[in-house]
């Protein structure tokens, strides 16, 4: 007989799972609440980007004139149109999974499930009916949602979770920001280049105060956030908001992780905005889905914890994607991989999930990509650190699209040579970050990169030269 797999959630990381889990033999049936593809096809990866790609548009027409093109007459965002746009790629991203599907011969079952017992699950369909599905194996991908804190409530028209943002119907006068993280500073980027008057909130010393993120990229990114006229204010929090004819009239506090404040900085400031946008992490969807039947309890903030087999502590139960938290990696791209080690492993596999080379792609304006160790990371671990950077302004290429802001860093073993990490800033970073992902994956040194002949005149070639840089060898940086 087939072993039996039934996936909960149809996200990156559980349609994935279902098609790898079907490949190798497996009677797969993926449940899912709401739409397939889960928070990256409808709620996060894809509808910001459709928004940015016109936010960037916007920016391009804005600087014709520079590049010989004459612009009459006033331009500016339909949001309509917009809206209109997105829903028409999400549709058909999302007709493409249920084609693998049925191609893969994978049950999709529209509904609510509960475990409602060992090996079972108990659905609710859109229509009322209840249909209970069994299992051999149980893999969790039911993600997470935009986590809201009983001080910034949502309601959908002032107060904003970051799904509210993605479906606007007409541009703020202006907005404040909860959160300077990845989804915060995407959304000033957009939401600036929309027409918005921004401000980012942020209670780190930083924006982007991820450790996997470089300092230097923050810095830069903070710098190009001025240049935008993009308001920016760390080390401080939003301690309360009131309704002021039509507005939100918010205060905003020392941040309780600033050591040693000013007399300044312990005096609140306050901003007078149309909308907030909170943008302070995600929650994940783990209650009443009946975990206690099956005796597997989540930590204290409902996360999941997992091994490097993405087994749970339930016999025959796997987790994946967001579910996980922050103690693995929150990205699309994880969750996908994480979904084909399920799979394999629950159809009798012995493969663990490898974090180590993990690139991190921010769409901001300059983009954002890191992959491996920071420098900060690197010296905290003990290497003997070796960090070169090289603006993109050397580049021919960046001068000819005038996108010349931002840097690549490569950060190397001093002895060996071998790349630890590469954080680059600038123009289509999410796309340069894959060479050196794949550097990293094969172990390559510096002198590995610099040995490879890149194409001219590319972006790419920022990579060649820091590299080049690296071996006290650099031809233009």
């Amino acid at each position: 007989m087939k072993t039996k797999i039934t996936i909960l959630g149809a996200g990156p990381g559980g349609y994935i799972a279902a098609i790898r889990a079907a490949q190798l033999g497996a009677e797969v049936t993926v449940i899912e609440k709401e739409n397939v593809g889960g928070t990256c096809l409808n709620w996060g990866c894809i509808p910001s980007k459709i928004m940015i790609t016109t936010a960037e548009m916007l920016e391009r027409f804005h600087r014709a004139k520079e590049f010989g093109i004459a612009l009459e007459g006033t331009f500016k965002a339909d949001m309509q149109q917009l809206m209109a746009r997105k829903h028409a790629v999400i549709q058909t991203q999302s007709k493409g999974i249920l084609g693998l599907f049925d191609h893969h011969k994978i049950r999709y079952v529209k509904g609510t499930a509960v475990i409602n017992g060992p090996n079972r699950v108990r659905v609710s369909q859109p229509s009322g009916e209840q249909i209970s599905v069994t299992w051999d194996k149980l893999i969790l991908a039911t993600g997470t949602r935009p986590l809201e804190i009983p001080s910034l409530p949502f309601d959908g028209e002032k107060i904003l979770s970051s799904n509210h943002a993605l479906s606007l119907d007409r541009v703020p006068e202006s907005v404040i920001i909860v959160g300077g993280g990845v989804i915060g500073c995407e959304f000033a980027f957009i939401l600036s280049s929309l027409g918005a008057r921004v401000t980012v909130v942020e209670a780190l010393d930083r924006l982007l105060p991820l450790p996997s993120v470089d300092e230097d990229c923050s810095k830069v990114l903070q710098r190009e956030m001025k240049k935008r006229k993009i308001n920016f204010i760390v080390n401080r929090t939003v301690d309360a908001f009131e309704a002021v004819e039509g507005k939100l009239k918010v205060t905003i506090g020392p941040s309780p992780f600033l050591k040693a404040p000013s007399e300044k900085d312990k005096q609140p400031v306050t901003a007078q905005v149309e909308k907030m946008l909170v943008c302070i992490g995600r929650e994940p969807n783990t209650a009443d889905i009946g975990l206690e039947t099956i005796g597997l309890a989540p930590d204290k903030r409902g996360f999941i914890p997992v091994n490097d087999r993405m087994e749970t502590t339930a016999p025959g139960v796997y987790a994946i994607g967001d579910l996980l938290g922050p103690a693995k990696i929150m990205l699309a791209h994880v969750a996908s991989t994480e979904g084909q080690v399920a799979a394999e492993n629950a159809m009798g596999g012995n493969r663990e999930m490898d974090y180590r080379v993990v690139p991190g792609a921010i769409f901001t304006n300059p983009e954002v990509a890191n992959v491996g160790l920071s420098e900060t990371q690197a010296r905290a671990a003990g290497y003997d650190v070796r960090a070169d950077s090289v603006l993109f302004r050397t580049l021919g290429k960046a001068q000819v699209i005038g996108e010349i802001a931002g840097q690549a860093k490569i950060v190397a073993d001093k002895k060996s040579g071998k790349i630890l990490g590469v954080h680059i800033v600038g123009p289509h970073a999410t796309d340069l970050i894959a060479e050196a992902a794949l550097a990293m994956q094969m172990g390559g040194r510096v002198e590995d990169v610099a040995a490879t002949i890149h194409a001219h005149p590319t972006l790419p070639e920022v990579m060649l030269e820091v590299a080049c840089k690296a071996l006290d060898r650099s031809l233009h940086g």
